[in-house]
């Protein structure tokens, strides 16, 4: 029986090549990432093509480990898995499912690695600074891709309220992205 470690020490032992470790990992976040695949991809893509993707995300995170160590596991996850799907939706000329990008994080390579962290640092930073459910609304919309009738649902709020919320929200991170200098677009 392996011990359950941290999300922190299964991205150090992964960058050792630890591959009991990258198990770990799978074994914890696949289903958080086919969710967000297939909430990307769902009725563009077929669930082998999700399932392709989801193979791929962990293949990055394997492949990359020994070049960069995400201070976030779950939200490198997050990051590549939304990235990955709207590759392999560009890769179909597919529409993608965003109204639009708060903040467009290039996929350059390593040298952009640390501007990418601060980005993410500060959106990351900026969404937890929204006032409930406005930040809940957030999170359902732009990282697990869900559609505003069912947040309006799960929450039980009218979907107009929704929107509204939601237009609020990105209307104050587009603010302070902006004043903090991080707004790209």
């Amino acid at each position: 029986m392996s011990i359950a470690l941290s999300d922190a020490e299964l991205a150090r032992a992964v960058r050792g090549g630890d591959e009991e470790a990258l198990g770990q990992i799978i074994d914890r976040y696949t289903a958080y990432v086919w969710t967000i695949v297939w909430n990307i991809v769902q009725g563009k893509l077929d669930a082998a093509d999700a399932k392709a993707i989801v193979s791929d995300v962990f293949f990055t995170l394997w492949r990359s480990a020994e070049t960069s160590q995400p201070a976030n596991l779950k939200g490198y996850l997050a990051r590549t898995a939304r990235n990955r799907s709207i590759d392999a939706l560009r890769q179909t000329r597919q529409a993608l499912p965003l109204e639009e990008d708060i903040v467009q994080i290039p996929v350059d390579g390593p040298e952009t690695e640390v501007i990418r962290q601060a980005e993410y640092a500060a959106l990351q930073f900026a969404v937890e600074s929204l006032p409930e459910p406005d930040r809940t609304i957030f999170i359902r919309h732009y990282y697990l891709y869900q559609t505003l009738t069912d947040i309006a649902e799960a929450m039980k709020l009218n979907v107009n309220t929704v929107k509204t919320k939601l237009r609020r929200g990105k209307e104050r991170l587009r603010r302070e992205l902006t004043e903090g200098g991080y707004f790209i677009g």
